[in-house]
Formats: C-alpha cells, structure tokens, sequence
C-alpha cells in the first residue's frame, strides 16, 4: 500500500461536498464478488495448494538444478511458477486490505482481514525456501544461467534479492519471523488502526472522527482552528499509554529483527528495501536541516505577519490566508482538473487517470470506520490499482487526488514488468506522485488572474512543500531519536513526547508556537507504525520532482516520453539509471539543492507579494 498520506491532514468530513453531488465508491469485484464469495474460497485454496506443490518441486533442488544442462530455462521456469503464485497471493491480500480500509470499525471485516493474512501467511510459509536458495547459490554458475534469454528477463529481481543475502538468516528462523509476523507486528498495527478509526474528538459539543477534526485545523476562523486542535491534544492524550506500548513495542520487535539480521543501523532495512544507499539519505537530510531557516522558518514568520502575529499557535499552521474566501471545489471540478493538468503534458497520462473515474477504481468520500488519509494500492498487475480517499473538496484534497492517481498511473505503467519487478522503491514511487501534483499545480497558478490569486495559489504550494520536505525530514528525524533511545530501554510517554517537541520545533522554527497538547501529536502518523522510515521518501520524491521539474521547463521535447518510460520501467532499474536520461544525479550533494531552491524561490515571491 503506497502513499497514506495522513500528515498532510487529505480529508476531511463530507459536508457539503457530498450534499452537492456523489462521490464515487469503489468496486472491488474485479477483485472478487463478495468476502464470501466462493472464486475468493478456491483460490484460497489454490494458493495453498500451489504453494505446497512448489516446495515439493523445487525445495532443496535448485543448486542441482543450477548445475544441469539447461540451467537458465530450469531456473526462468521455476521463476516464473513462484511469480504466478505471488500474483495470486497478492489478489487476495490486496482484497483482504482494501475490505478492511473501507470501514476498520466493523468487527466482519475486521475479522475477514484477520483470516486472510493468517492463511496466507501459512500458505506462503511454503515459499520462504525460494530466496534464501536462489541467494546461495554460486554467483558465477548463475551468471552464466543469465545467457538464457528467460532467466535473462527476470536479471533485475535476482540482483535485487541477492543485495539481501548479508541478511538473511537460517531457514527456520526465517519461517519463524515470516509466521509470527501476523500475530506480532501486524496485530500491533491493526490495533492501532481501529484504535484510531474509534477515536472521538469533542469539539464545540460535537463528536467527530479523527479525519473531520484534522480538516477543522484548515478551518477559516480562528476559534474553529483551536477548538480542534485542543480536541486533538486532549484525546490523544488519554489514550497515550496505549500509542506508547504500540510504539515502544514495535520499535523493540525491529530492533530484535535488525540484530538478527546484522542491520548497522536503525534505517538500514529502509534504505535497503528503497534501494537507496545511506549516504544519499544522509546527503538529503543534512541538506534539507540546513534550509529550514530559509524554508519552514522564514515562511512561518512571513504567515505570522499576514496574520497580524508575533507568533502563529500550531492549530493555524495549515489555516488558509485571512481575508480569503474559500469555495468547495466538488469532484467534477477536482476531475477535470487534474486530467486537464495530466493531459497539457501527457494525453496517455490523462488516458490513464481517466480509466480510475471511468471504471470504478476510486473510494472517495468520508464514511464511518473508513481509514483516514488516502492512498493508491497497486494490488497485482493481473488486476488494477484502487485509490482511496477522504475527499472534503478543500483546495488540498484536489492536490491529493492529483498525488494518488499519480501513483496509480506509475502503478498502471509498470505493472507490465510482472508481479516480481512491477513494485518500485518508495523513494521512486513517491516521485510520480509528487510530479502529478506539481503538474496540477503548475497548470492551477498559469491560470491565475491577479496577483492576490498568485500569492493564495503560491502560499498553499509551498505550505504542502514544507509538509512534504521539512516535516517528513523532521518525522525521520523523530523516528531515528526514538528507535535509537528505545535500545537503552523503554521509553515513557513523556520521554516521547519531549522527542517530539525537540524535533519539531527544530524543524518548524520560533514562528510557530507549540502549545500544551502538541506533545500528543506524534501519536496519530501510521507510518510510524506501519512502515517504519518510510517518511524520508517523500523528501526524496519532491526534491526530486523539482530537479525534474526544472529539467522540463528547460527542454520539454521529448521530456514526457522520457518521463513515462521512467515510470514504466517499474523495479527493474536502480535511481541511478533511470535518472541519468534527465542529466541527474542524486548521489550529487548539489542535486538537492536544486530541489531546495525551488521552494526558496517561491517564498521570496511571496515575499514580494507580501501586500497582495
């Protein structure tokens, strides 16, 4: 699942929007009909089934194997077998997951969810053997297999899965992770999402969702701003014991796995699944803490002074301008314009977004026990991707369509490299998102009329740009300090908390007044639980967006061929090489500097509009 993009607060509480006109719902029959429908059963037990009659075939034999005449046809067919069944097992986890997205409330799905990761971990158990043989056997003997055109195909996946070879364990110990993995890890993040989908927040006399309440902080008064924002502190601080054992818990079961696995550092299985190496994450980030002056701390102020402020209260951080009346945008609107942004530089691109609305693929609007934030999940290339969305009609949400379907044309483009080489490194993924919204944005500020428009148009965009770069860099931050303390011990809530603030108001600069109740806040971002350092990604995908960016606007000949080949290449191709045609470079310490002048070069604009 990519791109829960809860820190940037995606949606909100239906309202007007949904009294307007109807949002579209998803349909997951191109899945399966119903969670009991019988096609679901069978191929539950195909899958078990299948993955048995693997092991059976090919469990101890492939040094053999390697070693015949016809190595390299041998090893493709094998390849091609377990690539069959994970495209199976992944139309039935993908159906399980997005069952449970649309309402993790209802103990049905709940349960439903719970059933099915359980059977198909006990079915892929089957398959564990597969990796840890491929990545023994002898480098030179399966070199030369490669001269076989099937094996061939499949180069990028093997050298991919022998980067992981330093870390893998004995067998049994691999099966004993892979099978508590569903009662351990995945128990503790399934609680903290119905943990978080059962939250009510008290504001103003009423009882809201975790999604009404954070759209509230984007409120036009003041009064509204603060009412939710204490709301928010105030529930997340009774329920602080419980966000605590979750964190500290899975930060020890990581650092157990890390120890196991002879991981040098906290992030070092991220950087490692991102295909990214440290020194270009540390490169970015050290570029990045050294811009907040310029950035978060110097457009913060400059807000404070439009808002007739010393300093702004961490509720109106994300409060439109004053003086600034906001219309709903509904999903008509929203619609065309993203596809009209995607169609001014891509027809195929728009082609391919189009087919979402067209088809059914998008879940909307704000329901009950619905997962909060939104995302694009690419299921398996036999299928299609689904998007979900909490959609309010807010100027951001726009932005946040335009993100996922992003996503779900990069999802759409590259699942023909197969389930095995389809999945692409978060730092990647998260380029095509952030290139979709800045394409909507782009095509949004050309067709601004006055300079007031300009400076609203101008002010969202980077206030998203400082969400994105400056506060996911300063969420790694935070994840690092925590998983880092927690070896010496557990850590209070308190301890937690203070983390946070640190953090925070390191990032966030002496603009930005973080009040009693903000020490709460770090409780509620999923990817704290859910994916550990994945936050980093996003950094990455918009520095690198800019750098892209930049490229078009100087040479747009050829540029969206160029871009769309990037996207379709999937996993099949390291930053490195699918870079290199644009003339970038992120191992460059001067790359990200690229990417940061953008955003710097926005504010002074600003700056300049400062009495629009």
């Amino acid at each position: 699942m990519v791109a829960q993009r809860g820190q940037v607060h995606a949606a909100a509480a239906g309202g007007a929007v949904a009294a307007a006109e109807t949002l579209p719902e998803w349909n997951l029959s191109d899945l399966y009909p119903a969670m009991d429908a019988p096609e679901l059963e069978a191929d539950l037990i195909k899958a078990d089934i299948e993955c048995k009659a693997f092991a059976e075939a090919y469990k101890g034999k492939l040094a053999a194997m390697l070693a015949g005449t016809e190595a390299g046809a041998a090893l493709a067919a094998a390849v091609t077998r377990y690539e069959e069944i994970d495209d199976l097992i992944g139309r039935i986890a993908s159906y399980g997951s997005l069952i449970y997205a649309g309402d993790t409330s209802d103990p049905a799905r709940a349960k439903f969810y719970g059933d099915i990761q359980e059977r198909l971990t006990d079915a892929s158990t089957h398959l564990l053997f597969f990796a840890l043989e491929l990545n023994r056997l002898d480098d030179a003997a399966l070199e030369a297999a490669m001269a076989d055109p099937a094996l061939a195909h499949y180069r990028p996946w093997v050298e991919d899965l022998r980067k992981d070879k330093p870390y893998q364990l004995d067998d049994k110990i691999e099966q004993l992770f892979h099978e508590k993995s569903s009662p351990s890890r995945s128990a503790w993040g399934r609680l903290f999402d119905e943990t978080m989908a059962s939250l009510r927040f008290s504001v103003n006399g009423q009882e809201l969702a975790i999604e009404p309440t954070l759209n509230l902080m984007q409120d036009t008064k003041e009064e509204v701003r603060r009412a939710a924002g204490l709301a928010l502190g105030d529930t997340f601080s009774k329920n602080l014991r419980l966000f605590s054992l979750i964190t500290n818990t899975l930060a020890k079961d990581k650092e157990i796995s890390d120890r196991w696995r002879g991981f040098p550092d906290v992030a070092s299985a991220r950087h490692l699944s991102n295909r990214v190496e440290k020194e270009v994450v540390d490169a970015m980030v050290e570029a990045i803490r050294g811009a907040y002056p310029r950035l978060s701390h110097r457009y913060y102020a400059l807000k404070a002074r439009w808002f007739g402020k010393d300093k702004l209260e961490f509720w109106d951080r994300n409060a439109p301008l004053p003086k600034v009346e906001t219309a709903d945008i509904g999903w008509r609107e929203a619609r065309d314009t993203v596809l009209s942004a995607y169609g001014a530089f891509s027809p195929k691109m728009a082609d391919i977004a189009g087919v979402f609305f067209d088809k059914g693929w998008i879940d909307a609007p704000v329901r009950p026990g619905k997962s909060p934030g939104a995302f694009a999940h690419p299921t398996v290339p036999s299928a299609h991707p689904y998007v979900l969305l909490n959609y309010q009609g807010k100027p951001r949400d726009v932005m946040t369509l335009a993100h996922e379907l992003g996503h779900g044309v990069h999802q759409v483009l590259a699942a023909r490299q197969g389930a095995l080489m389809a999945p692409t490194p978060l730092t990647l993924a998260e380029t095509a998102s952030v290139f979709g919204e800045m394409l909507t944005f782009r095509r949004l500020l050309d067709q601004a009329q006055t300079p007031r428009a300009r400076k609203i148009m101008l002010a969202q965009k980077v206030e998203d740009m400082i969400n994105t770069v400056v506060r996911q860099t300063a969420f790694y931050t935070f994840e690092r300090h925590v998983h880092t303390e927690r070896r010496n011990g557990e850590l209070t809530a308190e301890a937690i908390g203070e983390i946070w603030m640190k953090v925070q108001g390191e990032s966030l600069g002496p603009a930005i007044n973080l009040g009693a109740g903000y020490e709460t806040f770090w409780t509620y971002i999923p990817h704290f639980i859910h994916s550990p350092f994945y936050v980093y990604a996003y950094a990455f995908g918009d520095c690198l967006v800019n750098s892209l960016y930049a490229v078009y606007e100087k040479a747009a000949d050829g540029f969206a061929e160029r871009y769309l080949a990037m996207l379709a290449a999937g996993g099949t191709k390291h930053h490195s090489e699918l870079l290199a045609p644009f003339g970038l470079d992120a191992r460059d310490p001067a790359f990200w500097q690229t990417g940061l002048s953008l955003i710097d070069g926005m504010i002074s604009e600003l700056e300049s509009l400062e009495t629009a």
